[in-house]
Order: C-alpha cells, then structure tokens, then sequence
C-alpha cells in the first residue's frame, strides 16, 4: 500500500481533530468523511422508533450488556 502527505492548515488539522473518535487512525476518519453512507440525521426515526432502541439500551444495561 502507498502512503502519501496532504498538507492542511494547522487550524484546519484541529477541526478535523475534534471531529475524529477516539483510537480512530487518521486514515479510517478519513475513509469514514468519505463514505457513501449517509449519516444517521436528526428526526430519522420515528418517537416510537426512537423510544424502542432507547428500551432495547435500558435493558441491555440492567443486563450488563453494555
């Protein structure tokens, strides 16, 4: 695999830093910017959606689960 070097602005490089997760390598955050996906946006699911996965999170931390 090659490597290359994109110069960025060092403010530039800070924003993108706060945008990227942790133990995240530079090249996955990037690959990930950079998907086709579409980002999960606010209001794409229903209440009723919403509060089912919130129920699905409560008792899979009762469980332990987490």
């Amino acid at each position: 695999m090659s490597r290359t070097s994109i110069p960025l602005d060092s403010e530039t490089k800070d924003r993108l830093g706060e945008l990227k997760r942790e133990g995240e390598t530079w090249d996955e955050f990037l690959l990930r910017l950079a998907s086709d996906e579409e980002a999960m946006t606010f209001g794409a699911w229903s209440d009723d959606e919403a509060e089912a996965a919130m129920e699905r999170l409560r008792e899979g931390r009762e469980r332990g689960d987490t």
